[in-house]
């Protein structure tokens, strides 16, 4: 087994993460700002720990504008990140955890598990392209495989797709979801938009069952477009906690 690299403290895979998450969502440099609310840190912190990330040749500065990650900070952050979605699925397949705890333990174990107990996790759950929210798991070999998504409240009525994914970071979102037995897989419809911000009336599954969806958790929901959804619903990645959680559309 290789030795752990001493440069890798949990700090150090923390700023890779977020930063490349950051990064990903605005395509463009992360400024201290940013990745101190991100953190929830002051900015002279952040200032500090960037310094020493430069040192590790793990980010570049853009001068005026942020940072961003180098080829080496990119692979630091896919790994933590691939460890912390397998162990999100493990969790909730095998050990039965809900959706809604799974991030909050993930975040503890992504930083000291081995890259052999990684492989075995994989192989364990069928080597799955998915974590239990619907957000795609890097490649053995660090590749991540993303697919255009839209806000679900920036569709209007008639628009219809499959809910894909939603952000692991709010459990009180994952629980009011699952409650109401929706979760990524499922189609839908948009059947009415309220303007000046209001909320969606959206049908979901074969059975047609209609929700009322705020704005803020419509727009927490990534979705994916098709016009025949409805009619040849997609497998789900997985289910809520509130039903028995399978393999099925994950592989």
């Amino acid at each position: 087994m290789a030795a752990r690299d001493v440069t890798r403290t949990q700090a150090v895979e923390d700023y890779c993460k977020a930063i490349f998450t950051l990064e990903s969502r605005r395509d463009e440099p992360v400024s201290t700002n940013a990745l101190a609310e991100r953190l929830e840190i002051t900015a002279g912190s952040v200032s500090a720990m960037l310094k020493k990330l430069g040192e590790l040749d793990l980010i570049v500065h853009v001068p005026y504008r942020g940072v961003t990650l180098t080829k080496k900070g990119k692979r630091v952050a896919l790994e933590v990140i691939r460890h912390h979605r397998l162990l999100e699925l493990f969790l909730a397949e095998t050990l039965q955890m809900p959706w809604d705890r799974v991030h909050a333990e993930a975040e503890v174990l992504e930083h000291v598990i081995s890259e052999e107990l990684e492989e075995l996790i994989a192989a364990k759950l069928g080597h799955p392209t998915a974590d239990p929210h619907g957000d795609p798991i890097p490649t053995a070999d660090l590749e991540l495989a993303e697919t255009p998504t839209r806000a679900l409240d920036s569709l209007q009525a008639g628009e219809r797709g499959v809910f894909v994914r939603v952000s692991d970071a709010d459990p009180e979102m994952l629980r009011y979801l699952a409650g109401l037995g929706i979760s990524p897989g499922d189609a839908f419809e948009v059947l009415e938009h309220q303007p000046f911000g209001g909320p969606l009336l959206v049908s979901f599954g074969a059975s047609g069952a209609e929700h009322a969806l705020g704005g803020q958790l419509a727009h927490a929901m990534r979705v994916e477009m098709g016009p025949n959804q409805l009619e040849q619903e997609r497998p789900h990645i997985a289910s809520p906690p509130s039903r028995t959680l399978t393999r099925e559309g994950v592989a």
